[in-house]
Formats: C-alpha cells, sequence, structure tokens
C-alpha cells in the first residue's frame, strides 16, 4: 500500500512540468504512473479489506471504502472544477476569436491552475505513505493457505492453479464488464448531455451527481448487506437495475435520459463491493492472485468505452448506450449463478 502510493505522488507531481509546457503527452504518462500506483493499491487493499473479517460481511466493509472513495470523487471534481473550469463556458466562445498567440497564452493560463493542486496531491500522497508504512495496520500472509487466520477463505487444498477456480474467472469477466459500464456512464454523462445541447457549465456537475448516486447505494449496502439481503443477491438487484435504467436511457429524452444515466450510479454502487469477495472467496493461498486478475479486469473501463465510442460515431450518443444492456445482464447471471461454479 505504501509502494502504491508513492507510486501515485512521482505520477501527480509530474502534472506539474506538463501543465508547464502544456504537453499532453506528460499529461498521458503522469496518469499512466498514477493509473499503475491505483493497480498496486488496488491489489492490495481490497483482498485485504475482504479477507480481514468474515466474508458474509466483506461488501459492507468494501461499502465503507466505496463512501470515502466516491465522497473523495465528489470532492475533487467540484474542486477542480471550479480551480479550472469555472469560466470555461466564456472561455471555450472567446478562443475562436482570438489569435494564435492570445490563444496560446489563455490555454497556458489554463494549464497552469492545476500546477497547485497537483503539489498539494503529491505531498498527501507521500505523508500517507510514510503513515502507514508506519502504521500497526496487521499484516496478512496471503501465500500460505492459514485456516486460522481467515478460517473461512480456505481453499480446496487440491487445487494447485488460480485457473482451477472458475468462479473466480467468471468473476474476472463480472468485474472487467461492471468497470466498462461504471466508466461509460460516469465519463459519457457531460458530453451526452452537451450533446443534448445542455451547456457545459450545467452538464460538467452530471458526473457528481452519478457519484452521489453511487454514495447513496453504498450506504444502503452497509445496513443491509448481510442482515437483510446477501452480497449475491444485492448484485443481483443491482445488475436488474442496471438494466432497467440502461432502458430507461435508451427511450426517454432530454433531462429524463441523463437522470437515467445518472441513477446507473446507484446500480454500479454494491458491484464492485459484491463481486470482488465472491470472486476471491474460498481461494485461500491464491487470493492475492486472484486479487491480482480482479485488479486486472479494471481494463474494462478502457476498452468499454471505446466500444460506447464506436457505436456512437456510427450512431448517436444515445443509441450507444445500448452496449449497456449485455454488460448488466451478464453480472445478473455471476450474482444468480457463476459466483457459486466449481465452490463445494
Amino acid at each position: 500500500m505504501s509502494l502504491s502510493l508513492v507510486v501515485m505522488a512521482i505520477g501527480a507531481i509530474i502534472f506539474v512540468p506538463a501543465a508547464t509546457v502544456r504537453s499532453f503527452d506528460l499529461f498521458l504518462v503522469g496518469l499512466f504512473i498514477i493509473g499503475t500506483g491505483l493497480a498496486l493499491l488496488q491489489t492490495a487493499v481490497n483482498p485485504y479489506v475482504s479477507i480481514i473479517g468474515p466474508s458474509e460481511s466483506a461488501a459492507t466493509r468494501m461499502s465503507i471504502m466505496g463512501i470515502s472513495n466516491k465522497i473523495a470523487g465528489i470532492l475533487a471534481g467540484l474542486i477542480f472544477g471550479f480551480i479550472t473550469l469555472s469560466d470555461v463556458d466564456a472561455i471555450e466562445a472567446s478562443l475562436a476569436s482570438m489569435n494564435a498567440v492570445e490563444q496560446a497564452a489563455t490555454l497556458d493560463e489554463l494549464a497552469s491552475r492545476v500546477i497547485v493542486p497537483y503539489y498539494i496531491i503529491a505531498a498527501v500522497l507521500a505523508v500517507l505513505a510514510v503513515v502507514i508504512w508506519m502504521s500497526s495496520l496487521p499484516e496478512i500472509q496471503g501465500e500460505e493457505d492459514d485456516e486460522e487466520a481467515v478460517p473461512d477463505n480456505a481453499a480446496d487444498t487440491s487445487k494447485s492453479s488460480i485457473l482451477q477456480f472458475p468462479h473466480l474467472l467468471l468473476g474476472v469477466l463480472a468485474l472487467f464488464l461492471y468497470v466498462g459500464v461504471e466508466v461509460v456512464a460516469g465519463d459519457t454523462i457531460i458530453s451526452y448531455g452537451k450533446s443534448l445541447d445542455i451547456s457545459l457549465s450545467v452538464a460538467r456537475y452530471f458526473t457528481q451527481i452519478t457519484l452521489a448516486c453511487m454514495l447513496l447505494g453504498y450506504i444502503v449496502g452497509i445496513f443491509t448487506i448481510p442482515k437483510y439481503i446477501s452480497q449475491a443477491k444485492a448484485l443481483a438487484i443491482c445488475a436488474i437495475l442496471g438494466l432497467v435504467f440502461s432502458v430507461g436511457a435508451l427511450v426517454t429524452t432530454g433531462y429524463a435520459s441523463v437522470a437515467c444515466i445518472a441513477l446507473l450510479g446507484l446500480a454500479n454502487s454494491l458491484m464492485w463491493p459484491a463481486i470482488f469477495p465472491l470472486a476471491i472467496y474460498k481461494l485461500g493461498k491464491f487470493t492475492a492472485r486472484g486479487s491480482a486478475l480482479l485488479v486486472m479486469a479494471i481494463s474494462g473501463g478502457a476498452i468499454l468505452p471505446l466500444i460506447y465510442g464506436t457505436f456512437s460515431d456510427m450512431f448517436n450518443s444515445q443509441i450507444a448506450y445500448v452496449v449497456l444492456l449485455p454488460c448488466y445482464a451478464y453480472i445478473c447471471f455471476f450474482a444468480i449463478k457463476g459466483h457459486k461454479v466449481g465452490l463445494k
């Protein structure tokens, strides 16, 4: 966890020279390094939170993590939006009338607004890395099938390969599709709003609304799992809601259609907290490797938006949301049956 935060801090600090020279390629390098740190962090944190307590309440613990995550996402979006995009409509309208020198100066000033925030982000990440390194958090020996340490995560000792756990492999695909639909919902809603002639000054808040819906779902999960519903049942309900809201986005227009995309945040909220523990259940000494496979499934967030974009170019940005339907249908299958495959 400490190493991952250091890597993320390095990525964040690269945004400073990237903004100074206004290099998109250098921004991408910084983002790639931050993504690398996030992958390390996810690989360490998710199995840690899942197996540090009873498996049936893992979704509750991960929902608490999700609340912290989404609150941070909402606040970061609002703060960065205020710092960098508070006058974006005026800048966007005036750029066309500027000469090349004026455009360059305006864009330089706009890019420079991220320098101080990313200095702060890098410093906070570095401090957190030191704090976690020096903390007394208990170690979990994931490579040992220690039934006393994690009694409900002991695997079948006859298994010799991570590929011998079909419920894990099905879970990897479920997580791949889930992350894809989450990114499509959160990252396309602004451009979708603009395509409906909603001004950017209004549309830029849509992603925060989506995150707020996810936050609401996490809160519901904390109070209902596993006291009233199981992790698998919560996942099935969320998948069905995803299908309903996706259809709603396709058959309605205007703000109603945008609202359906935002409500996908509610449908997506309990998917990661449910899929992850269901997929690594009974992996025993293979838990760390299973977690690594699941974290690799985050690549769905890079691939599915490309498919959405292709459909959007072929048809339009609304019809393109049809790509969500088979994804939610498969996640529903995993919730009902897939997570049980191969388990005794």
